[in-house]
């Protein structure tokens, strides 16, 4: 992946991620994306399945976590 890889919006408002982006990502047809906004730009996130995210959290204890109501 360079960091000159461009693409251009289409008449519909599309844009073609380019290969070697894709290819670095591991990004597949169909995939959803999250568009962030940041400054005068736009953060392009994959949006993860379910399946993904099964155990991220396993052995997390609810105890000892901050509230925003115990704030100073």
């Amino acid at each position: 992946m360079h960091s000159r890889d461009i693409a251009r919006l289409s008449a519909k408002f599309q844009i073609s991620i380019p290969k070697a982006v894709r290819t670095a990502r591991h990004w597949q047809a169909g995939q959803e994306f999250a568009f962030i906004p940041k400054g005068t730009g736009v953060l392009l996130v994959p949006v993860p399945r379910p399946d993904e995210l099964s155990g991220l959290a396993r052995g997390a204890r609810a105890e000892g976590y901050r509230d925003r109501a115990d704030r100073v």
